[in-house]
């Protein structure tokens, strides 16, 4: 029986991570039997996840789709996923996890995770990475010891070291991986969402609402909503809303410039509902964000 997404609890990144962390951003660390957290399968993650393995057996169900695992394989998943790990006690690899904040805070360009091809994918089917080339194996496997290794220094640019061996990671993987081109044009639904996506990306700035981008793909606001929730566990004005915080907390980490600033850049006309709406969001009122997050 299909369980709904109301039952099926959803983690942060704090729930994986030792209270000693330095950052609630990430985590890269080994992945095996011995690893264990409090958490309930299935479940949801609102961050992403790239598990590397190169030894054991077992299943990996995503969604509706149940992957065997086949080392050495890679698999992804997006923030709104369900799923669900069955493994061998000798289950051998990495993991990296991640929220988008931590990958895109240091970008100056507009690429978005979306653009990878197995992170919010347009079919309904999120297959493993299987690695066949033993170059790539010993390379990847070199990225994540160097990403743990890293986590184990204390130098300013931890966090940038990180964030580049990440991009390596990623940037790897969707250069070998295979999309099922018949299967994407298909996907009439997912293709909406991958639309909608891109148009949160290209229009962060205008401040649009739902109303605004239900016109510009030509469907009505409760279609969308409801395609996007489909696909991803969120409503199209959380993503909405995702995408303005992430955009706040960019300019906070990375400019000077002050609140009410932001807020015209952001075509904010009130401040007062600005500082409200980011606070209301994330607990933090702008400037306490960028004082908090000063050494990311």
């Amino acid at each position: 029986m299909k369980q709904s997404s109301e039952q099926i609890p959803v983690y942060s990144l704090h729930n994986f991570s030792s209270p000693e962390r330095k950052s609630q951003q990430f985590q890269v660390e080994v992945f095996d039997a011995k690893r264990h957290f409090s958490v309930k399968y299935p479940h949801r993650h609102d961050f992403f996840e790239v598990l590397y393995l190169l030894k054991g057996s077992g299943y990996h169900v995503i969604d509706s789709n149940k992957y065997e695992i086949k080392p050495p394989c890679v698999f992804f998943m997006s923030p709104g996923q369900a799923h669900k790990l069955e493994f061998s006690h000798d289950i051998e690899g990495f993991i990296f996890i991640f929220t988008a904040d931590f990958y895109l805070l240091n970008r100056s360009d507009q690429n978005s995770l979306i653009e990878f091809p197995f992170f919010y994918t347009v079919q309904q089917d999120n297959p493993p990475l299987q690695l066949a080339n033993q170059e790539d194996v010993l390379f990847l496997e070199r990225l994540f010891l160097q990403g743990i290794s890293e986590l184990k220094k204390v130098e300013s640019n931890t966090f940038e070291m990180l964030r580049s061996i990440l991009d390596l990671i990623l940037t790897t993987c969707s250069s070998r991986y295979k999309t099922n081109e018949n299967s994407i044009s298909k996907g009439k639904g997912h293709i909406l969402v991958k639309r909608f996506y891109q148009l949160a990306e290209e229009n962060y700035l205008k401040n649009l609402s739902l109303g605004d981008y239900a016109t510009l793909l030509m469907v009505t606001p409760n279609h969308l909503t409801q395609t996007v929730k489909q696909f991803t566990g969120k409503t199209s004005t959380q993503v909405i809303k995702q995408k303005q915080i992430l955009e706040i907390k960019r300019l906070l980490v990375h400019t000077n410039l002050n609140v009410t600033e932001i807020a015209t850049q952001l075509n904010f006309d009130d401040q007062s509902y600005f500082t409200k709406f980011f606070k209301r969001e994330t607990e933090l009122t702008p400037l306490q964000y960028r004082s908090q997050s000063s050494g990311l």
